[in-house]
């Protein structure tokens, strides 16, 4: 079974979407019946580690689920603990201090496995933000970076700039196809706001900026917003 399109199922299983079949068959050139299986076995598989974890009696059991949905939102470790008191909780803060680091190292780890090394498939996008660096007279001169990179063969496009704008980030694209000489399937874009409308997005469901969606679809790619 190929890797990346065990992977993909196993983003759609995590995430509790229903996958259409036919359409990653035709995104990853595989028949639609090898897609169905790798998101039946993903399925099994995360079903055997939560059968796994659930073996194990634990303070936290029942407390599980408000924790990973507080700190997703934001909330800090003693801010949870406070309000599970407060919902009969008894155990320890260090416990829940300690699920909450697991926790960020989980979703952490989520987000840097989705994207697969397969050849033409991929490339990630970010902003190396605030560079600053002083010239010889003392002056101090604030940039950005904009970063492209194929998974697959590590080649990595960089240009500098003075801004971060959405025009500035069409012309960089532009430019990381030119010299990679193509467009992948699908890239992979930090959180940032010339990408994602925070405004209509959320921890788990992201809501792309209309502008972008349609610089998208004339290019060719597929976006895809890596979690904060």
């Amino acid at each position: 079974m190929r890797k990346d399109v065990y992977e993909r199922m196993r983003y759609f299983v995590l995430e509790k979407i229903k996958p259409n079949y036919s359409a990653v068959a035709r995104q990853y050139d595989v028949d639609p019946r090898t897609v169905k299986a790798a998101y039946l076995k993903a399925q099994s598989d995360k079903t055997s580690v939560v059968r796994k974890r659930r073996s194990r009696r634990s303070k936290l059991d029942g407390y599980q689920d408000i924790i990973e949905d507080k700190y997703a939102a934001g909330c800090s470790a003693r801010s949870i603990y406070d309000f599970i008191v407060e919902k009969g909780f008894n155990g320890k803060y260090t416990i829940v201090k300690d699920y909450c680091r697991r926790f960020r190292k989980a979703q952490t780890k989520k987000a840097t496995i989705r994207v697969e090394h397969t050849i033409g498939l991929s490339a990630q996008v970010d902003w190396k933000e605030q560079v600053t660096m002083t010239d010889r007279n003392g002056v101090s001169h604030t940039f950005s970076i904009f970063l492209y990179v194929l998974p697959y063969s590590k080649f990595k496009f960089l240009k500098l700039t003075l801004d971060q704008k959405q025009d500035t980030l069409f012309k960089c694209l532009f430019e990381a196809f030119k010299a990679t000489g193509g467009i992948p399937k699908e890239i992979w874009f930090d959180n940032m706001s010339t990408v994602v409308d925070h405004k209509l997005s959320d921890f788990h469901h992201h809501r792309f900026n209309e502008r972008f969606l349609s610089f998208s679809h004339d290019a060719g790619f597929h976006p895809i917003a890596c979690r904060p």
